[in-house]
């Protein structure tokens, strides 16, 4: 392709699109919304190529995309902001400084991830706080910033994990790995 930008653009809406539709492939799912999948995998692909800008512009557009056409899980305006908005932006900009590290994808995964957990762990505790049950997984509940660790860890740190292994076995298809170490766009 002859316009750089132009391709950019066009990963930019395939990963949004891919990560959508992964996130519709459910490998489980808690109550108030969290979920295993592997929605992290496109924006951390994305944001490893293009950067922290670019890579948070993309994780924001998928979160908006997941809230508008989803299923939303909300209780007020901060819970769509930290739990959509911000999240997979944070996800998209952790991953993105790992632009020009050894295994950009891999380290994406955890830096992004992380970050994605840090906004939903936020949230999870100053909002979601007031509705914690008695019980979770077994475990009496009494403080929401326990509460938002156990909760946003049982799905945030799978999707991480996934993400870890998918990218060390796309590491392993040569085509794939220049296009994760950027080598196209040199």
């Amino acid at each position: 392709m002859r316009n750089p930008k132009v391709k950019m653009l066009i990963e930019a809406a395939l990963s949004v699109a891919l990560a959508y539709i992964l996130d519709l492939l459910i490998i489980y799912t808690l109550p108030n919304g969290g979920s295993i999948s592997l929605k992290l995998v496109p924006i951390v692909f994305f944001a490893v190529r293009y950067g922290v800008g670019w890579g948070t512009l993309v994780g924001l557009v998928f979160g908006l995309a997941d809230y508008f056409l989803g299923i939303p899980d909300a209780i007020d305006w901060t819970s769509i902001i930290f739990d959509y908005f911000i999240s997979f932006a944070l996800l998209g900009f952790g991953a993105g400084l790992m632009k020009k590290v050894k295994l950009s994808a891999i380290w994406g995964s955890v830096v992004g991830g992380l970050c994605m957990f840090a906004s939903n762990y936020f949230v999870g505790v100053y909002v979601w706080g007031e509705y914690m049950p008695e019980t979770f997984l077994g475990m009496h509940q009494t403080s929401p910033y326990i509460y938002s660790l156990i909760y946003n860890g049982t799905w945030a740190g799978p999707c991480i994990v996934l993400a870890v292994i998918v990218f060390v076995l796309l590491y392993q298809v040569k085509p794939i790995a220049k296009l994760l170490n950027r080598e196209d766009l040199k």
